[in-house]
């Protein structure tokens, strides 16, 4: 289209703006990542890795990166009148379907790094000190205002995203409501580098309004001081304010904080965006919702909405009907919502000191079960359905290497797998859409049952893979694939060559 500078704009270079950015580079979408602070951010603060989210990292390349970037969550050990328990949140181990199943404890200025650096090999980084400053669109583009070390310049676009945070300057200049409430808790958060504490434990000391933890940051040298504060009085973020707050809460005086690398006081919001799409501009991660840190859940879900934008953006640019991009908003609110509502009763259980958590914050049972992109089949009622998120699972190849499912979704593609299929029956080849069958002649082999198993299927039947891991349909007839991506992709089956089209060597004639 003439009049424009990059495809799509992205405003903040957090965890969600750079894997949409990620996600549009793979695909080859220009772009333009831009930040308005000086350098990248460098606390900890969302440092909770959830089970989905590691699978998300998995597909970007980042995911063995990320664990060694940080480690499992350490025992809490909790401080009382008869000595200090220590308690371990553990989940069950892996299972062939779900292959991640314990949250990772990574700063979140490492994950963030990570992600540049993934982000850098595919050619690409973020500017910082880019600040937007205004924006106006129309039925084809978007025209922003930058402010940049060399000036101000103007930038069209196909589309803008707004990945600027819970004060996002997008989302205010919108004017699209950001309604919730303020949980009336304070608190400090703090990466620090402290003295008289163990780093094989998360410490902590008191409950309600008096407590303290000194959580260790693995990868680092430091621990994560987090406190609640009251309303009405200056905190002292130094290091020798931070020994005070400490002394106080704990009762000990061979506890130091020696240095402070970042800290923040913060109130606690929980916040919902009213709408996440106004024309072409969309909203995305704390833009669009904004968590107490209970539970672990605002990185992951941020990273997750950004996970479900990037594909249909890429699709809409390269042709792909624009109502595609309404299944955004359908899909990723309320998954918002509902985060919203777990933090909220995460907090107030952790008031009275009951950190428990349960399968609930690993987010491997969020779906899309309402989606227009779910094609449900009213005959099927048990396995996998349409919206779920599609399971992993042990295969081998026909040259008998083992491999996943996993490793076969991989990529930017659409993943077609037909279960018990008779050898030549499959969809017609399309761009985009790998196409996989377990049965006579199949090019995987269904070890021990656990695709059988874990997708709840029989002879004959196809399950169709969205690029983001969610089941797309489950059928037994390849037309209704077919009619699918002909509907929502504008993906049709690939025209054999024309005869008078192929090449001619070697003096052979036609």
């Amino acid at each position: 289209m003439t009049g424009i500078d990059v495809e799509v704009i992205i405003c903040g270079s957090g965890a969600a703006g750079e894997t949409l950015a990620i996600e549009l580079a793979r695909r080859g979408v220009s772009f333009l990542l831009i930040d308005k602070a000086p350098h990248p951010f460098v606390g900890s603060r969302g440092k909770g890795i959830q089970p989905r989210t590691q699978e998300v990292f998995e597909d970007l390349g980042v995911i063995d990166k990320i664990i060694a970037s940080g480690g499992e969550y350490p025992p809490q050990r909790v401080y009382t009148g008869d000595g200090p328990v220590d308690t371990t949140m553990r989940m069950a181990g892996p299972t062939p379907d779900e292959p991640y199943r314990m949250a990772l404890l990574v700063p979140q200025f490492l994950t963030e790094r990570r992600l540049r650096e993934r982000l850098a090999e595919l050619g690409h980084a973020p500017h910082y000190d880019h600040e937007l400053v205004g924006f106006a669109q129309d039925e084809d583009r978007v025209s922003a205002r930058i402010l940049t070390p060399d000036g101000a310049r103007t930038v069209r676009a196909r589309y803008l995203v707004g990945a600027d945070g819970g004060s996002s300057f997008v989302r205010k200049s919108l004017g699209v409501p950001f309604d919730g409430v303020t949980l009336g808790v304070r608190a400090v958060v703090a990466d620090v580098i402290a003295e008289g504490v163990s780093f094989d434990a998360w410490h902590r000391w008191g409950q309600g309004s008096n407590q303290i933890m000194l959580c260790p940051l693995y990868g680092t040298e430091m621990f994560q001081l987090q406190a609640p504060v009251p309303f009405d009085v200056d905190v002292d973020l130094s290091a020798r304010g931070l020994t005070a707050l400490v002394r106080e809460r704990t009762g000990r005086d061979d506890v130091l904080i020696h240095s402070v690398s970042w800290a923040s006081a913060y109130e606690m919001n929980a916040r919902l965006a009213g709408t996440y799409q106004v024309g072409r501009v969309l909203l995305t991660g704390d833009a669009a919702h904004v968590h107490p840190p209970t539970g672990g859940q605002g990185l992951n879900t941020s990273v997750q909405d950004a996970y479900n934008l990037g594909w249909k953006l890429a699709a809409v640019l390269n042709g792909a009907p624009e109502r595609l991009l309404t299944s955004y908003e359908r899909e990723r609110r309320p998954v918002a919502e509902a985060v919203l509502g777990l933090s909220k009763r995460l907090l107030e259980a952790a008031k009275s000191g009951d950190t428990s958590r349960n399968r609930d914050v690993s987010q491997l049972d969020l779906g899309y079960p309402d989606s227009p992109l779910a094609l449900a089949d009213p005959q099927r009622t048990t396995g996998v359905l349409a919206g779920h998120r599609a399971p992993d699972a042990p295969v081998t190849g026909a040259g008998g290497v083992p491999t996943r499912l996993f490793s076969l979704f991989r990529g930017t593609h659409w993943t077609l797998i037909g279960y018990d299929v008779p050898a030549g029956d499959a969809p017609a080849a399309r761009r985009g859409v790998h196409v996989h069958t377990i049965g006579e002649r199949g090019d995987i082999a269904d070890t021990g049952g656990h695709v059988r198993d874990g997708y709840g299927l029989v002879s004959g039947q196809w399950v169709l893979v969205r690029p983001d891991g969610y089941v797309a349909a489950v059928t037994a007839d390849p037309d209704v694939v077919d009619a699918y991506l002909e509907t929502h992709l504008n993906i049709t089956a690939a025209a054999s060559p024309r005869q008078d089209m192929i090449p001619v060597t070697d003096g052979a004639s036609r």
